[in-house]
């Protein structure tokens, strides 16, 4: 069955003490969603092991010549190993174990010196102390080439699109930005690294749109829709390093707030002083920022609403977000039409503001 020697798992015995532990296998890569689901799974009567299956036997992930098969018809494990013939499901390589397990490796080393994990998990399972957990959805894989390697990478990065993508960056900023995230993973750069130089860029851009002259506008547009596209590689390397935090994501909305905010006054700027504009210009600009804000604000609310609907099964519709905004902030900079993109934010973010509240106060995500 080939989970390897169970000496390491005894070793750890004192330092695991008598609390219920996970035991997740070297080389296997799982979901945090696997293991929130395992963790939730009571053993009965505080004893014995779960193992979560995977009773998708469709699932392309699998190498069905290497995999072990488990036999479970019900929340018992009644076998389990590589050659099984009659199977039902799939080990994923993640247990949730009790002292149990220690007691079962001691009894297999004892009587017949056999001192390799699965011998342990087949007593247990002759005594009925093995139950099995359905991890549904979850993602798994057994990693043990570097073609399972090359696999398991496009399989998570195929993960990476999220509910509340907006259209532009669905279709161009994410395509674009798990290619750059292949190669940051591997590097030593952390997610929060990435969101500030994203921020930087902003910065640089709003400087050069306030700089005048078209040239560096068309170069600030060029520079702010680099940006938004390595925006999406925070995220993208977080979860593709496992290293997603609460901080994490809010550190990267206060720096995009930050930077929508530069990228729009400095637009602002270059209408109404370095092309010589009109006051309506001061004001388009004002309200592209007011209305910017506003839509960040109900984002949350909204996305709550769209994600509840996207459970029941009803289609979604296009999400208006900063991915839209800062590819009309580009094209208005490249083509140097500073003042249209103004305009056109200004009045699709309170357009889409009141819709949301709209949305909002009918209690579904009508779109």
């Amino acid at each position: 069955m080939g989970w390897g020697n169970g000496l390491s798992v005894l070793a750890a015995r004192e330092e695991i003490g008598d609390e219920p532990f996970v035991l997740l296998m070297a080389d296997h890569v799982v979901d945090v969603a696997l293991l929130s689901g395992l963790l939730s799974v009571p053993l009965e009567d505080g004893g014995g092991v779960c193992l979560a299956i995977d009773r998708n036997l469709d699932n392309p992930l699998v190498d069905l010549d290497d995999v072990t098969k488990v036999r479970a018809p019900d929340k018992q494990l009644e076998a389990i190993g590589k050659d099984l013939e009659r199977y039902d499901a799939f080990d994923t390589g993640c247990f949730l174990c009790s002292s149990d397990l220690f007691s079962a490796l001691d009894q297999v080393r004892a009587k017949e010196g056999d001192e390799s994990l699965s011998a342990g998990i087949a007593l247990l399972a002759e005594q009925g102390k093995m139950r099995v957990h359905d991890i549904g959805d979850a993602f798994w894989i057994d990693v043990d080439d570097a073609g399972a390697v090359e696999r398991a990478e496009r399989a998570m990065v195929a993960r990476l699109p999220k509910l509340g993508d907006g259209p532009v960056f669905r279709h161009l900023n994410r395509p674009l930005s798990t290619r750059i995230t292949r190669h940051l993973v591997k590097r030593a750069f952390t997610p929060n690294q990435i969101s500030f130089f994203c921020f930087a860029l902003c910065i640089v851009a709003a400087g050069l749109f306030a700089s005048g002259g078209t040239l560096w506008l068309a170069v600030g547009g060029v520079l702010a829709q680099v940006a938004s596209v390595v925006d999406g590689c925070d995220g993208e390397v977080a979860r593709l390093g496992m290293e997603e935090s609460e901080f994490g994501g809010w550190f990267d909305a206060v720096l995009d707030r930050y930077a929508d905010a530069f990228l729009l006054f400095g637009l602002t700027w270059h209408v109404f002083f370095a092309a010589a504009g009109s006051s309506l210009g001061l004001f388009m600009g004002f309200m592209a920022i007011t209305g910017s804000f506003l839509v960040s604000y109900t984002a949350d609310k909204y996305d709550g609403l769209m994600k509840s609907r996207f459970q029941h099964g009803e289609t979604l519709g296009i999400r208006i977000g900063r991915d839209l905004r800062v590819l009309v902030i580009a094209l208005g900079a490249v083509f140097n039409l500073p003042f249209l993109a103004l305009s056109l934010i200004a009045v699709v973010m309170i357009v889409e503001t009141v819709r949301r509240i709209v949305t909002a106060s009918r209690g579904r995500a009508a779109v």
